[in-house]
């Protein structure tokens, strides 16, 4: 019987996409041909915010003014004819019924923004504030991160567009929605095509869809990429269903397989409503399109394009024949390859699902100009309170993030002038603070002189960092109330209180605590003790000992010019009995001279001062076995034999063994036994 899978076997075409495809799909890959990205636009966004705030009717015509001017304009008053940046008085004409409001704005003194109705006649000592509409854009994305399906990754792109990656959620959904999907790939191949989806699996009669591509036909059988863009379709209509539920927000979307073209579509086909560009659809989609309109191209780059290859009507499809030599010539290397791949619908940037702030800013154009130093303060206060604010929403009083940095620019005669200062670490951050902060660079920038009149004042914050979090002040590690109490100790324990001479010992001790050396004291007592152990072990079994001469971390001291060295240990002389016997010898005399440092040691402290000097010697030679193995690791890898155990002194290998792999587990255990005196080295393939 036949390995090939029943599917093979089937009259049924092939897919042109393979297993491979799937399961770089699956991993969230930007260079998968089945990615789906979308990107949810918030229609008229300022506009809708005033209208859900005001409680407006959607059918109203809206404007939202800033001084003269609009700034936002919803879509029942563009049918009138109302466009942003037209004059408020013209508007009125040509729409009576046209209703306006002012943005909220901080007023000269006050302490928050507010909604002023005379807001637009007090230029002078009004400042606008944008903090509705950032308040309202946090809690949507907040929203649409919540109700987008696992593994979603959600990109704030601006205060009204979000991009979402949906490629790893749309690939699950393919192997639930179709299990044969699920089996291994044919001769377990990666390499090998998918079947094709079944027929009439797609519904496109809710959303707008993108023509297909002039050598493409609607009557041809689908394939899995217009599988999953119609399943990424359905999800976004979930998400923006959830957003006007709970907020009445309607929201505008695009879907394809990048964000460039996910962009362009949500823009097609406005307001409430979501458009679709499948994969045969790009080069017919961007054809029409003029060069400045595509993502990245409607500025300075732009212009350079349609410069050199065409004219300002410049559509996609005019630029087209271009060649990609032709485009480096003119734009550079880099940049050509980009404008080369990007007109024919490539994209592969990511969605970054960190939507974290990078910097803050507020700012006041004077109109007239200020003169004073005081009249500059008001306005910081005004600043300050404005970021602060912003600040508490990013989770600064939680210590959540904070920046680093303040930053003051001054214009005076055209000419701009800037201070920053660091915001003190350590501590919290405060309007308070801040104010100060901002007032000291003020000054700085007036002391160099000509600072009047001031035409704009601009202060900002940046350098955002994520805060330290779960720190744990030094209170909680104390003992306090009944739990001290019951530490203490009781009137029957008084007489095992130590006596004079062991308090000094104590003390002694708990300075070399503070110094750092209490931990190599006890790791060098735990050595002896291991050491004398082994010693007897193997003098019990009959076994050879190794000889062990006698080093300066036995310790020397010299008393009235003759030098007193100690005896080597042996197997019946214990760590404890040498030592104690050393301290008797010691105590004996009223100075010692230390041999190594040059000091006079009371005859008392002799032990603890000796221990000092082998701490320190255990410690130099950690540091020295610590390099040497991994040395010893580096060599290892031009080796294809494993040494057991190398000798310190004569670097030679006393066994040898051949390609034997050397266990994490055996290393660790073989390591243990090793006496201090000598150095084991583990070697692993």
């Amino acid at each position: 019987m036949s390995s090939q899978p029943e599917f093979l076997s089937s009259p049924h075409p092939r897919s042109r996409f393979t297993f491979k495809t799937l399961a770089s799909l699956l991993s969230g890959s930007s260079h998968s041909p089945l990615r789906v990205i979308a990107l949810i636009d918030l229609d008229a966004f300022y506009a809708q915010c005033e209208a859900v705030r005001l409680d407006y009717p959607p059918t109203t015509p809206l404007a939202v003014q800033q001084w003269g001017g609009l700034i936002a304009v919803n879509y029942p008053a563009r049918a009138c004819g109302i466009t942003r940046h037209m004059e408020f008085e013209t508007a009125r004409e040509k729409c009576p019924e046209l209703r306006t409001q002012h943005v909220a704005t901080w007023r000269e003194g006050d302490e928050t923004w507010a909604y002023h109705e005379d807001a637009a006649a007090h230029i002078s000592t009004h400042k606008v504030s944008l903090d509705p509409y950032r308040r309202e854009s946090r809690k949507i994305v907040r929203l649409v991160d919540e109700v987008a399906p696992e593994g979603a990754k959600v990109e704030k792109a601006s205060v009204d567009e979000v991009f979402i990656d949906l490629s790893i959620p749309i690939g699950k959904e393919l192997l639930d929605r179709y299990p044969e999907l699920k089996g291994p790939p044919p001769y377990d191949d990666v390499s090998e095509e998918m079947p094709r989806p079944p027929n009439g699996v797609l519904n496109w009669d809710a959303d707008a869809v993108v023509d297909l591509d002039e050598a493409e036909r609607e009557e041809d059988d689908p394939d899995w990429d217009d599988v999953a863009i119609a399943i990424g379709a359905e999800m976004v209509r979930g998400i923006r269903k959830a957003v006007f539920d709970k907020f009445k927000y309607t929201c505008s979307a695009g879907i394809a397989r990048n964000k460039m073209l996910a962009k362009l579509g949500a823009g097609h086909k406005k307001p409430n409503s979501q458009t679709i560009v499948r994969n045969r659809a790009v080069s017919r989609f961007l054809g029409e399109l003029k060069v400045t309109k595509i993502r990245n191209l409607g500025g300075k780059l732009g212009g350079q394009v349609v410069e050199a290859f065409g004219s300002e009507e410049a559509t996609v499809k005019d630029i087209l024949n271009v060649t990609l030599a032709q485009m480096k010539k003119k734009l550079g290397d880099d940049t050509g390859s980009w404008v080369y791949q990007t007109i024919r619908g490539t994209d592969t940037s990511e969605v970054n699902p960190r939507t974290q702030i990078k910097s803050m800013l507020s700012a006041k154009s004077f109109r007239p100009s200020i003169n004073t130093f005081e009249q500059g303060a008001r306005w910081l206060r005004i600043f300050v309170a404005d970021i602060f604010s912003r600040l508490v929403e990013e989770g600064v009083l939680e210590n959540k993030r904070r920046p680093r940095t303040i930053n003051l620019h001054h214009r005076h005669s055209g000419q701009t002038k800037s201070r920053q200062a660091p915001i003190p670490q350590g501590r919290s951050i405060d309007e308070a603070g801040l104010f100060d902060l901002a007032k000291t660079l003020f000054r700085q920038i007036i002391a160099e002189g000509n600072p009047w009149p001031c035409a704009n004042l601009s202060l900002s914050v940046g350098g955002f960092e994520d805060g330290i979090t779960g720190n744990q002040g030094i209170g909680a590690f104390l003992v306090k109330g009944e739990e001290a109490k019951s530490l203490m100790p009781s009137s029957k324990d008084k007489t095992n209180e130590p006596g004079p001479q062991e308090n000094k010992k104590r003390k002694l001790h708990e300075d070399d605590n503070s110094r750092g050396m209490a931990r190599f004291l006890a790791r060098a007592f735990k050595d002896k003790a291991k050491d004398a152990s082994e010693i007897q072990a193997a003098a019990g079994a009959g076994q050879s000992l190794p000889h062990r001469s006698p080093s300066k971390s036995d310790g020397s001291m010299i008393k009235g010019g003759s030098r007193r060295v100690k005896e080597p240990q042996t197997a019946d002389h214990t760590p404890e009995r040498g030592l104690d016997s050393d301290r008797s010898a010691l105590e004996a005399t009223d100075l010692l001279l230390c041999e190594r440092c040059g000091k006079h040691v009371p005859s008392a402290d002799g032990p603890q001062h000796d221990d000092w000097h082998f701490a320190k010697t255990v410690d130099a030679h950690q540091r020295s076995e610590s390099r040497t193995d991994t040395i010893g690791k580096e060599s290892s890898a031009d080796k294809n034999k494993t040494p057991s155990t190398w000798n310190t002194g004569s670097r030679k290998p006393t066994s040898k063994s051949k390609k034997n792999k050397v266990g994490f587990a055996n290393t660790v255990a073989a390591a243990s036994k090793v006496d201090k005196s000598q150095r084991r080295l583990a070697f692993t393939e």
